[in-house]
């Protein structure tokens, strides 16, 4: 049960600050959980079919060179993991009609990707034990985060102009530059020091996610 805790109070602190930060119209809770579970569930499932694709196509990337991690970290992880939220948001969540700000893209977006990284959470923690969800808890589940964030905030851009289609793949975009960013200096721990990379580029995009939600929050269709 600890175990099982430690997994998933990390998201659950993260939904319930973005939720908060939705200050002028809060998003119905029932939406919002099913945008949880569909991370949880259907980004995962489509997440595993494209990674055993990948590695069916593609198995020398999986070698321990740099350019092979690269590929791995942009193209294996953060475009396949980030392409299974995207869709959620942008074909349930994004023509809903309780989507009607721009900051709905950063609470959807972070919804979506709180239900991926609790079940995520719940692999590595059950098999790594307690170091590795305390670890968890304040670099990957974080990181997932930042992610949704980023990718969010162009989605909710997006709902509101004519060029949609363009920055919703923007925002994917950004999710994956961040998101494969952080895994590529953790993939290749045989250069010393280069982990912190992960960490730096992590720094970065909580910045850059504080500052998207600010403008949002000031932006907002129902701000007084």
């Amino acid at each position: 049960m600890k175990l099982f805790l430690m997994a998933v109070a990390p998201a659950l602190v993260i939904m319930v600050y973005i939720y908060l930060k939705d200050k002028h119209e809060k998003e119905p809770k029932q939406l919002l959980l099913y945008n949880f579970l569909a991370g949880a569930v259907v980004s995962i499932f489509v997440t595993t079919i494209l990674y055993l694709l990948f590695e069916m196509f593609f198995p020398a990337f999986l070698e321990k060179s740099i350019l092979d991690q690269f590929v791995k970290a942009f193209l294996m992880v953060g475009l396949i993991e980030e392409f299974s939220k995207y869709i959620i948001v942008r074909y349930y969540a994004q023509p809903k009609k309780a989507f009607n700000e721009p900051f709905d893209g950063i609470v959807y977006a972070v919804m979506v990707s709180m239900g991926f990284a609790v079940t995520e959470n719940l692999f590595y923690v059950f098999q790594y034990g307690m170091p590795t969800a305390i670890t968890r808890a304040f670099t990957a589940v974080p990181a997932h985060a930042t992610f949704g964030v980023l990718m969010g905030y162009f989605m909710g851009k997006a709902k509101f102009s004519n060029n949609k289609k363009r920055m919703n793949l923007l925002g994917l975009l950004l999710a994956i530059i961040f998101h494969g960013a952080y895994d590529f200096f953790l993939f290749i721990p045989f250069v010393p020091g280069i982990w912190a990379g992960a960490f730096v580029s992590l720094g970065i995009g909580l910045l850059l996610s504080r500052k998207a939600m600010k403008i949002h929050q000031n932006n907002s269709n129902f701000k007084a």
